[in-house]
């Protein structure tokens, strides 16, 4: 979107992130996506999960929530 200045593919990257990660929810795993119940926590979620992605640190939380009870 920024090297084409076209502000759609920006748009088209949301749709297509948020799509299929909706399909899986509402036909695989059978439940209602936390984007629809409570959007800027989701967003927020999804930012922390990038930032932790990015630094290395994603498969020290993933094991905190495995540990939990």
């Amino acid at each position: 979107a920024a090297i084409w200045e076209n502000p759609w593919f920006l748009l088209a990257a949301v749709v297509s992130g948020y799509g299929f990660a909706w399909i899986g929810h509402f036909f695989i795993e059978r439940n209602r996506p936390a984007t629809l119940k409570r959007p800027l926590h989701s967003l927020k979620a999804d930012f922390r999960m990038f930032y932790l992605i990015l630094n290395g640190k994603m498969d020290g939380e993933i094991e905190k929530t495995e540990r939990q009870p």
